[in-house]
């Protein structure tokens, strides 16, 4: 059966102690992954960081902006932090991209690796599920001018010093004060980081197809203070008012130190992530499997 993408990029993370750990129980699969995509009359190249496993290193190596003006596809092999990076970075051009779970939980790249050829095949034939996430930019405003700039799938996180105790936050939505917290952090999380440390912190699941961000308070000193649910057409600015050594995470992928008075400002992006799924994929078929809401009593 030949595959309606001509070209795949194939990506994975080498550079993890733990993937090079583990290259000695599979050395060979993104070899394998590559031989089984040519079989089915697809051209490879891989990412550039990915070229660093010798395993494939006869296929061309290109950077994310080459793969994003002339790939048809993108292959992720590994687990939702990989899948995070190059989905931010590859939004902008539209490529869509599947995920093969090489890491633990596998929310977003959920393939098991075990299954991948069985799996593919129909969807290189064009028999699958297409499902868009949408992105957060934000920004960090000193004094009027923006000192960092990133996009974020899950979340941006500001956070307290490890050693200094809570920060104090003005937060304003739109044009609406909504409150001066005073808490460890504050999570402003999309619907797909709905799943991650917005989870933990006690924040509600959202449907991915919801148009809206959680705003989740990490260990308020109000207790009143609950997380809530806010539309993500409105800007969302969380200034800095007092607290030592804060800073920002944005999927906890990249990191700024925060002064006083600085504000974190999140909107919509214009971009989102294309994923593409087996056909008969649903997100709850998803949650019961990650979660184990199917192991229950009798």
């Amino acid at each position: 059966m030949t595959s309606r993408f001509r070209r795949v990029a194939l990506i994975g993370k080498y550079q993890a102690s733990g993937a090079r750990a583990q290259a000695g129980a599979q050395d060979g699969v993104m070899e394998d992954i590559g031989a089984f995509l040519e079989s089915h009359g697809c051209e490879v190249v891989v990412e550039q960081s990915t070229d660093e496993h010798p395993e494939i290193s006869r296929y061309a190596a290109l950077s994310v902006g080459e793969i994003g003006r002339t790939c048809d596809l993108g292959l992720v092999v590994g687990g939702d932090g990989t899948m995070l990076g190059i989905g931010r970075q590859l939004a902008c051009y539209g490529v869509p991209l599947v995920g093969i779970n090489r890491g633990r939980l596998g929310f977003i790249t959920d393939i098991r690796l075990e299954d991948y050829k069985a799996t593919l095949v129909p969807m290189l034939a064009g028999d699958y599920e297409e499902d868009h996430r949408s992105l957060m930019h934000a920004r960090v405003l000193r004094e009027g001018n923006v000192v960092f700039d990133a996009l974020a799938m899950n979340d941006v996180v500001v956070n307290r010093g490890a050693t200094s105790g809570m920060v104090e936050l003005r937060v304003t939505v739109g044009r609406h004060i909504v409150a001066v917290q005073r808490a460890d952090g504050l999570i402003i999380a999309s619907p797909t980081g709905s799943t991650a440390y917005a989870l933990s912190a006690g924040g509600p699941l959202m449907h991915p197809a919801i148009p809206g961000w959680v705003m989740v308070p990490i260990a308020p000193h109000t207790l009143s203070n609950r997380p809530i649910l806010l539309p993500d057409a409105d800007e969302i600015s969380i200034e800095l008012v007092s607290g030592r050594d804060a800073s920002a995470n944005f999927d906890m992928q990249s990191l700024a130190t925060l002064m006083l008075g600085d504000t974190v400002v999140v909107r919509r992006s214009d971009h989102r992530v294309r994923f593409l799924h087996p056909k008969g994929w649903n997100y709850f078929d998803t949650l019961r499997k990650k979660l184990h809401w199917n192991e229950g009593g009798s």
